[in-house]
């Protein structure tokens, strides 16, 4: 299944399917021919795992980099090693990028390919679930220790290719990150397919073809929000639901204790407490969210291990803080995003509140 994605810098297609690696690159063949070097980014962990069955999928010869797995690659070192790798394999800017792994690789390899010899085109090829947001739509980024994804820039790729047969390996803890970006879709874009995914046993379980369905919809929802706004002047910003307070409970963590999509799943309760004062969530669609997030395994536990002073130095630091406020992407109601902004006063009384609700809804 192709999904276009028309961003204004050029247009480009999401391939999703099971095993659908070597039709996809062949696809790309007329782009890829004129490549005189191809090199693939990815992270020790997932070569561990993935190594003969991408070399045998892909179709050209290739030279790989091999990255730390997780967050840890998105660091000043790693991205000048990768620079570095690329120019003792003297590639030029007809040389071509592959990202395969998660949303981490992704963001370093664009990034890369975003800033080498001022922009070689790349392919992102991610391998888990989360990556079905932060493959789309041409973020890159790297982490500074003062603050996550703070240097980089938007640089689509040539082309998404989303073999599902990846993720059969992902571990229970990726499966629940990467689904958080799923429910944040369907928290922006669609009541019905919110209570679709909160109506399941468990989110950690789903077949193949529901799995595949629910990306393919996420996939959609951020192909058409790039379309109308490339760079995060307007509707983007809908992208960041639970992504401020979220981001400030990964940076306190440290990058990689707490998962992503976990930092992000508590960062939307706390949005949609912020949400009952500026629109229409009621406190009893909060609670049923929390416990619906509490039953499928988020550490809501994590909220109690910092002050809410220790997140806030955080919180300023998040890009969309403007002027001493912070801005929040809060619900009208399901499928309605907006943004508003927020005192650090009343930053500090919703925390309160979570902190208050996570501890009676944990002991209910």
């Amino acid at each position: 299944m192709n999904i276009p994605v028309k961003a204004q810098s050029h247009a480009y297609e999401v391939q999703i399917g099971s095993g659908n690696l070597t039709k996809a690159i062949q696809s790309l063949e007329e782009t890829i021919a004129k490549a005189d070097c191809l090199i693939v980014f990815t992270d020790e962990h997932i070569w561990q795992i993935h190594k003969e069955k991408f070399t045998n999928d892909f179709p050209y010869p290739f030279e790989v980099f091999v990255l730390p797995g997780g967050e840890a690659c998105k660091t000043f070192d790693n991205y000048f090693a990768a620079q570095s790798f690329l120019l003792e394999q003297k590639c030029t800017r007809k040389s071509f990028l592959f990202a395969f792994g998660g949303g981490a690789v992704g963001d370093l390899t664009g990034f890369v390919a975003a800033t080498f010899m001022r922009g070689v085109p790349f392919i992102q090829i991610p391998t888990t679930i989360l990556a079905h947001d932060s493959a789309v739509g041409g973020k890159t980024a790297i982490n500074h220790p003062l603050g996550k994804n703070m240097i980089g820039a938007f640089y689509q790729p040539k082309s998404v290719i989303f073999d599902i047969d990846f993720l059969e390996s992902l571990p229970e803890r990726e499966v629940r990150s990467g689904m958080s970006e799923v429910i944040k879709h369907a928290l922006i874009s669609d009541e019905k397919w919110l209570h679709q995914l909160m109506g399941f046993r468990s989110i950690l379980g789903l077949s193949k073809e529901q799995l595949e369905k629910n990306l393919e919809q996420g996939i959609r929802v951020k192909a058409n929000i790039v379309e109308q706004d490339e760079e995060e002047h307007s509707v983007r910003k809908y992208l960041n639901f639970g992504h401020t307070y979220g981001h400030a409970m990964e940076a306190a963590s440290g990058f990689g204790k707490l998962a992503h999509g976990e930092a992000v799943m508590i960062g939307m309760v706390y949005a949609l407490l912020l949400s009952e004062r500026y629109g229409e969530v009621t406190r009893k669609f909060t609670k049923e969210f929390l416990q619906f997030a509490l039953r499928n395994g988020y550490p809501f536990d994590a909220v109690a291990k910092f002050t809410f002073e220790e997140l806030l130095v955080f919180l300023m630091k998040d890009k969309k803080a403007e002027y001493g406020e912070l801005q929040f992407v809060l619900l009208q109601k399901i499928g309605q995003p907006f943004v508003q902004k927020i005192s650090q006063d009343e930053c500090r009384e919703i925390d309160l509140l979570l902190r208050e609700l996570v501890e009676e809804v944990a002991y209910d």
